[in-house]
């Protein structure tokens, strides 16, 4: 298994302030780990929440302690964003927390690019990673970062002319 590295307590503060009130967005977390980022969304109000966690016993722990209402699958991230493509099932807000340093920087980007219509119109999607690794950018994207230690927030929307 391979090791988990729980998003910090100041960078989950500094995310959750800088999204503000979750009200009835929907929400989807991949690469979840413990679920704490799914939790926290829950717990800010977001309407629906969804995570995504490949590692079997991490998602097996998981289950026994988000709430009911919260979709759980247990597969690769890139086969769940197809499966949602596919489904036509959209989120306000996408969250990732790969492992770092295992070439995310380019392929989480070109994903939510190949399946853009898993991100709401107005959506954002935020991709956390270290700061050694550098994060794509995706054509006609807005971009900004957000350094905090060690730890980078990217967050990607939609240009407005798209």
């Amino acid at each position: 298994m391979k090791e988990m590295r729980p998003t910090t307590g100041k960078v989950l503060q500094a995310l959750f302030n800088i999204l503000g009130p979750l009200d009835n967005k929907s929400f989807l977390d991949l690469f979840s780990g413990s679920g704490q980022i799914a939790l926290n969304a829950c717990r800010r109000g977001a309407g629906s929440v969804c995570l995504v966690e490949s590692e079997r016993k991490r998602y097996g722990d998981i289950v026994k302690t988000v709430p009911e209402e919260v979709k759980c699958l247990c597969m690769d991230a890139r086969r769940a964003l197809a499966r949602f493509s596919k489904n036509g099932e959209s989120f306000d807000i996408i969250f990732a927390d790969p492992p770092y340093m295992l070439g995310w920087g380019t392929e989480l980007p070109q994903l939510i690019k190949r399946y853009s219509g898993v991100l709401s119109a107005d959506g954002t999607f935020i991709f956390e990673h270290s700061e050694k690794e550098k994060a794509d950018d995706i054509p006609g994207w807005e971009r900004e970062e957000r350094a905090y230690g060690s730890t980078v927030l990217t967050f990607y929307q939609r240009g407005v002319d798209l």
